[in-house]
């Protein structure tokens, strides 16, 4: 319980800091930015005197630091701002874009964890056969493929060449047509998941090697026990505790890598507001989501971190 509060304090007194670097590092960079959003706002036809009125109205004359503490007085507050010309609300916008990403990351956590796990547990029990080696060199090549370049690949495959899968396009309703979701989505997920397939099937790898080297499962295997039960009921409990803990905290990670892959596929996610953002000079929606994704990544691990404490009595002995 100790470690679990000193664990807690730990992540609640970076979220403070995280949120507050993050922020101003964003402001920072988008303060040298030679988009004028007044002018994305009133039109290139605007005059002078418009452009004028508009940094008065909002405040684009003062020095970056002077809005950037307005900024954050207005955060304190819950308020994140609005951004473009119809002065939309950021906190509307990221509340339709945030689950996008979140499906996307879910679906691609999902398919890398299953096909790891399999491949991991096949690759231990053939230690150093040629199912082992073939996975090996998998994992490897799935760890060292770019998500992006993964993605450009899947495109001109199943889209530009056999036409089977949709690049972009209207995001569908999965309650709806879920067979149309499951298609739109299918190769984003694809692309996030393989790299994370890699590490994780040399993770499960390991753990499982590990756990059969141990002397009850000798004992065990002396004692006449069928090899499934000894492998499904002790070996594969004891084995996954680290993976299932290492993959959840790889949920972050594979948020930030979503933002990226939603801009690919043109998906309605977090990463297209980031982009908006940075094609119209919307410092207030850049940080809006940088902001949100930045919270989520640490409320994330800190229930992970939890999760692990409470189900590895190693780690709760200490």
């Amino acid at each position: 319980m100790n470690n679990l509060l000193r664990l807690i304090g730990r992540r609640l007194i970076a979220l403070p800091v995280m949120a507050i670097g993050v922020t101003f590092l964003v402001f920072f960079l988008m303060s040298f930015s030679t988009i004028d959003p007044a002018y994305k706002a009133l039109g290139e036809s605007a005059t002078p005197e418009q452009v004028a009125e508009y940094h008065k109205e909002y405040g684009l004359d003062d020095p970056w630091p002077v809005r950037y503490v307005r900024y954050m007085d207005n955060l304190l507050h819950g308020d994140l701002g609005t951004y473009s010309a119809r002065r939309s609300s950021v906190a509307t916008r990221i509340s339709k874009a945030l689950p996008v990403t979140m499906q996307l990351t879910f679906i691609g956590l999902l398919i890398g964890a299953l096909v790891s796990f399999l491949l991991g547990v096949i690759a231990a029990l053939y230690r150093d056969k040629w199912p082992d080696q073939l996975i090996r060199l998998l994992s490897i090549a799935g760890l060292a493929t770019p998500s992006f370049w993964l993605a450009v690949l899947l495109i001109l495959l199943f889209s530009s060449n056999l036409h089977l899968l949709p690049a972009s396009g209207m995001l569908p309703d999965p309650g709806k047509n879920f067979g149309a979701y499951m298609a739109r989505m299918i190769m984003p997920a694809i692309s996030l998941a393989v790299p994370l397939t890699g590490q994780m099937t040399r993770i499960v790898r390991t753990a499982m090697v590990e756990e059969l080297d141990r002397d009850y499962v000798t004992t065990a295997r002396g004692a006449g026990i069928p090899e499934k039960v000894v492998i499904a009921k002790n070996v594969l409990r004891n084995a996954l505790i680290t993976p299932v803990t290492t993959l959840g905290m790889k949920i972050g990670y594979l948020m930030g890598g979503a933002v990226v892959i939603e801009v690919i596929f043109n998906l309605p996610g977090m990463g297209m507001c980031i982009q908006d953002g940075v094609s119209g000079n919307e410092p207030n929606l850049i940080m809006g989501v940088v902001v949100v994704v930045a919270l989520a990544f640490i409320v994330i691990n800190i229930v992970v971190d939890m999760l692990y404490l409470l189900i590895n009595p190693r780690i709760r002995s200490v």
